[in-house]
Parts: C-alpha cells; structure tokens; sequence
C-alpha cells in the first residue's frame, strides 16, 4: 500500500490531496492587480477551468462570502473577507511577533524602510513592514512575493542552505532580467550567495526595482535552519551601494540575530527537540 505521505509522492498525486479545494484556491489567486475583477469566461482562462466548474466555484465562493459579483458587469472580484486569512495568519507568526520590536529599533537607528520576508517556495513574501518618514519610491505591499534569486533576502537564506538545495532553487527559478543589473546566470547568483555566506549578510542593487539597494540578513532557527529574514530597503539617491553594505549591513546582521535569540524563536527551538524526541 501506497503511503501517502511518502517523500517520493508529489503532494497532488497522495490519496489524501483534495483537488477540489486546491482548485477554488485557485480561483482566489487568479486576480491581480492587473485583473481586479473577471467575469466567467476570463476566469476559466485564467485558471485553465471549464466554464461549468468556474460557475459552480464562483458561485461556491460567493455564497461564504470570499468573493463579490458585480450585479451590472456580471464580473467577479475579491470580497474583503479574504484579508482574514491574511489576518490570522499575521496574528499567529511566532517569527513575525518576534520580529516585531527590533525591525521598529532597526527602522529608527537606519531611518530606511526594514521589512520582514520568508522564504515560500521559490519566492520570498513579505509578511511586515515598517516605513521610513522619508521619502520613498518602492512600494512594498504585505503578501508581495518576490523571486528568491534577484532579492537579498531570498540570498540570504540561499548562504545558509545545502549548495544542492541553492542549485535546486536557481534551477527551478525562471531567471527573469528584471532591470539592466538583474542577476540571472546562476554562476552570478551562486557567487553572490557565497558572497553572503561569507559577510554574513546578502545586498542586491536594482536588481528588482531600478536604484532600490537592499541589504538583508538571515534569522536562524533550530539547529541553525533559516526562518526568515531582515531586509533594509535603502534608495540610490541616499546611499551608495558600497555605503549601504558597510553601514547597513551590520545593523540587520544584529537585528537578525536579536530576533533568533528571542524568547519566541527559542521555544521553537523547544519544539523541534521535543518532536524530535
């Protein structure tokens, strides 16, 4: 018999995959800041669904109150009670609710917008964010992801993963030129990681936003596994990339590890003893 937790099984193919649910998930995530709201026959173009199942999952979801149907376009579009899974997801994060009071000292000692990021697949999604009062011009929303290969962040975490894993990631990932600077050799990505690895810290300059220069930090976990990270968002007509590395890198170095010593982040250490035991 076929264990359907078995490391070999690809999720969608064990017994115990729902296809239904993953399917009205996606449905959710088919809008988009360029698709606010879509009728029935955009829908099935976008999540590659027959006209009948997206009518009886738009339907499924309008009746629990997840999306919202305009009575004149017939389009449909996200309800505001999809924020509350957002929500609870927020309220819940050990690592989040740890992070909270350093990223606050981080964004008043360096005066640049620090965010919080963790790591999702082959993306890093932000999950908190505290603003500068200057001036700003890049706009990071809660829930942006943003590819793990062209962001310090997700370097960050790559300085601190099996080099086969990193080379799994880069592999896997489209390696999109977002700016003229964006790395996407994975020889360059992979010398940038070992770079990281080396000071401790990971930056990138205008690799996603042209002239935004991040400098991040992994925050380490039970037996040293990355959780997260800190990033400090720095713009170039403040910062050089060469100031923003030596003044803003040992900051989120600090931060970083201020936040894996928290007291919530050594009760998951805790945890993972315990059920390893």
């Amino acid at each position: 018999m076929t264990d359907p937790n078995s490391p070999d099984e690809s999720p969608e193919a064990s017994r115990l995959f729902v296809t239904s649910l993953a399917r009205g998930l996606n449905v959710l995530t088919a809008f988009w800041e360029g698709k606010p709201s879509m009728n029935l026959a955009e829908l099935a173009d976008a999540t590659g669904m027959t006209k009948s199942a997206i009518q009886r999952f738009t339907h499924t979801l309008l009746a629990v109150g997840y999306l919202k149907k305009d009575p004149l376009t017939k389009e449909y579009a996200l309800a505001p009670r999809t924020l509350e899974v957002g929500l609870r997801y927020l309220q819940t994060s050990a690592l989040l609710n740890s992070a909270t009071p350093y990223l606050h000292a981080l964004v008043r000692t360096c005066e640049e917008t620090t965010t919080l990021s963790e790591r999702d697949g082959l993306h890093m999604t932000y999950i908190s964010r505290f603003p500068t009062h200057k001036e700003m011009f890049v706009n990071m929303p809660l829930g942006m992801r943003i590819p793990m290969y062209c962001t310090a962040g997700g370097r960050a975490i790559m300085s601190h993963l099996d080099p086969k894993e990193v080379t799994e990631i880069l592999e896997q990932s489209e390696r999109v030129a977002y700016t003229p600077t964006t790395l996407t050799r994975i020889a360059e990505i992979r010398s940038a990681v070992a770079q990281a690895r080396e000071d401790g810290f990971a930056s990138t300059n205008g690799e996603y936003y042209t002239g935004d220069i991040t400098v991040s930090a992994a925050i380490l976990g039970p037996s040293g596994q990355p959780l997260g990270a800190v990033n400090v968002s720095a713009p170039g007509s403040r910062w050089s990339f060469e100031e923003a590395c030596a003044g803003l890198g040992p900051q989120v170095v600090a931060a970083a590890r201020a936040i894996g010593s928290s007291s919530a982040v050594r009760q998951l250490r805790r945890r993972g003893k315990a059920g390893g035991a």
